[in-house]
């Protein structure tokens, strides 16, 4: 499942096509065609990703709302419009460029009171600058649940996901299994500040990377990792294999449903 970076990218790519233009919207596939008339004719006004939640703003108080999963993409591309192939959910053109949807857990058309319905769902977005770590926080001191799941709670931390959560704790040295009850004030904020600045990173980057510049495969004459989610990482994927700080062979569990890496000598 796409991680919150990612959404943020959609955001600022369909911002840049569409914003301000008037878009036809159609559904070949026909499951969103209730939804497609509701908005098509209209002007895009802006675009917003809150976590893993993607909203495109119309004029007259109508958003799209969209939320990938773990199947759905995008694409997008400059006219001619292509014909239609497979499950297409959604197609919007204008503005010289079109913009295909496939896949989605989510796609839907909201009024004003239902996007504010969602949102009050959601926990703190760290790539959101309205964002309050304090707010985040008051959760995890209020529960007994490992840090790690918490960390994956989407009503604590918005846009957090498995691969973020996973480099995060390593990069605090902090035991995944640590219970949010027990983590200090600054030590969250500790938390928190690292995760915003390496989601931000992933947004300029288009991809998650985590080691600092002491541990690069160039710093350390190693061959990079090859994995089809990129990025050059700490723990999350390495069973096994030595961790970059200490030589310590990486572990992997499940937790929270998801699986757990995490090396046992950095994070005691």
């Amino acid at each position: 499942m796409p991680e919150g970076h990612t959404i943020h990218r959609l955001a600022a790519r369909h911002r840049e096509l569409f914003a301000g233009h008037v878009v036809t919207v159609d559904s070949p596939q026909g499951r969103f065609a209730a939804g497609a008339a509701l908005i098509t004719g209209r002007r895009l006004a802006d675009t917003e990703a809150y976590g893993k939640h993607l909203f495109h703003h119309f004029d007259g108080e109508r958003s799209l709302h969209v939320h990938l999963g773990l199947y759905g993409k995008f694409a997008d591309g400059v006219p001619p419009v292509p014909e239609p192939v497979g499950q297409l959910r959604m197609r919007m053109v204008g503005g010289g460029h079109w913009l295909e949807l496939r896949g989605p857990t989510a796609c839907e058309v909201l009024d004003p009171g239902q996007v504010a319905v969602l949102r009050a769902r959601l926990g703190q977005d760290p790539l959101r600058d309205d964002a309050d770590p304090l707010v985040a926080y008051a959760r995890v001191r209020a529960s007994t649940k490992p840090v790690f799941a918490l960390l994956l709670d989407q009503t604590v931390v918005a846009g957090c996901g498995l691969i973020y959560a996973n480099e995060v704790l390593f990069r605090a040295g902090l035991a995944p299994t640590t219970e949010g009850s027990r983590i200090s004030a600054a030590c969250w904020q500790e938390i928190w500040d690292d995760l915003r600045a390496l989601m931000k990173e992933g947004v300029a980057r288009g991809r998650i990377d985590t080691v600092h510049t002491a541990h690069t495969p160039e710093a350390m004459q190693r061959a990079p990792r090859v994995d089809r989610h990129g990025g050059e990482v700490y723990v999350y994927r390495r069973p096994g294999q030595p961790c970059l700080v200490c030589g310590t062979a990486v572990q992997r569990g499940p937790m929270a449903g998801r699986n757990l890496y995490w090396c046992p000598a950095c994070q005691p």
